[in-house]
């Protein structure tokens, strides 16, 4: 069963214009009441090793945790839903201070 900040392992499939795609990992950021009732759709946030200094992105560097092999950084302005079939592993967990943050930045942008 996914948990809220797990990463994981997807496909995003063929990006078009400035859109995160491919094969990478992502940071699950749906609620956990939800996840509990294993949703065949769930959020993510897509990681990237590019580090922009952007008020949309929060930079994460790699823990025995979250398992990432260099920083990067958490693509919040890309949050999206995926059928869980896209996912192909999890790999870690961000924790709930790296989580927290992500969602702040959501919430900004979502102006929640």
């Amino acid at each position: 069963m996914l948990t809220q900040g797990d990463v994981v392992a997807l496909d995003l499939g063929m990006p078009s214009g400035s859109e995160a795609g491919l094969r990478r990992p992502a940071i699950v950021v749906t609620a956990q009441r939800v996840l509990r009732g294993g949703p065949n759709v769930v959020q993510v946030v897509p990681l990237t090793r590019t580090i922009r200094q952007s008020s949309t992105e929060v930079i994460i560097d790699p823990d025995q945790d979250n398992r990432l092999d260099e920083p990067s950084s958490a693509q919040c302005q890309h949050v999206r839903s995926v059928a869980t079939t896209r996912i192909h592993e999890r790999t870690g967990n961000v924790g709930p201070v790296v989580l927290g943050e992500v969602r702040e930045t959501l919430a900004l942008l979502l102006d929640l």
